[in-house]
């Protein structure tokens, strides 16, 4: 079971790591609000609340419309694929993109509001969240046979996951609040280019696993 709450926690991060929305909104509200250092915190229980909502969809949906075992099969396999070209991508960008994270001068063009409320917003705002969750999140929960038939999982999941997310907002939002103007880009690079390597082993781990040992769901 552990190993479900250490790659649930690992592939949580390598999507936390990526400059998105709500990174953007992380930073800004840490910077703009006056106890900017507790944004991280409410943004990612909103985060994770919306995350929970939707995984009980996504699994309530693969017990009543997802059956057929080929269709499963296919999901998961298809979930490895994105995660594998997702990683290749990550590694292109590092190489011919200027990366950086900048706090100082970090401006969110969106939603400004409660940081909680925020944190529900910006998720479901971004398509690619959507799209991870349908794809290779529910890839991730039919490779490991993850159910309401099997809280314990479930539960060991969605902890995994969210903490992904933790260490990685919490910092930054306590970081940008302090004054920090950016990130080194050498290391963040570095630890892009291991998000990206992961990623590509991953997929190919979860599409293997779900070709040879077909989903019981």
């Amino acid at each position: 079971m552990f190993e479900i709450f250490l790659f649930s926690f690992l592939l949580a991060l390598t999507g936390a790591l990526m400059p998105g929305p709500m990174l953007t909104f992380t930073i800004y509200k840490s910077i703009k609000q006056k106890r900017g250092y507790l944004a991280g915190i409410y943004i990612v229980l909103g985060h994770a609340t919306i995350e929970l909502i939707f995984i009980s969809v996504l699994l309530a949906g693969a017990l009543l419309l997802f059956q057929n075992i080929l269709i499963l099969t296919i999901i998961g396999i298809v979930g490895g694929i994105l995660l594998v070209v997702y990683g290749f991508l990550v590694i292109k960008d590092v190489f011919i993109t200027n990366i950086s994270i900048e706090f100082e001068n970090s401006n969110h063009k969106g939603f400004k509001g409660n940081s909680f409320l925020g944190g529900i917003i910006v998720s479901i705002s971004n398509p690619y969240w959507e799209i991870w969750w349908i794809v290779t999140g529910l890839g991730f929960l039919i490779l490991n046979n993850i159910s309401f038939a099997n809280p314990l999982g479930l539960m060991l999941f969605f902890l995994g996951h969210e903490l992904g997310d933790a260490v990685w907002y919490l910092p930054i939002s306590t970081f940008a609040y302090l004054g920090g103007k950016s990130l080194n880009p050498k290391i963040f690079r570095y630890i892009l280019l291991a998000c990206g390597a992961f990623m590509i082993i991953f997929g190919i781990y979860i599409a293997i696993t779900i070709i040879n040992n077909p989903p019981k769901f």
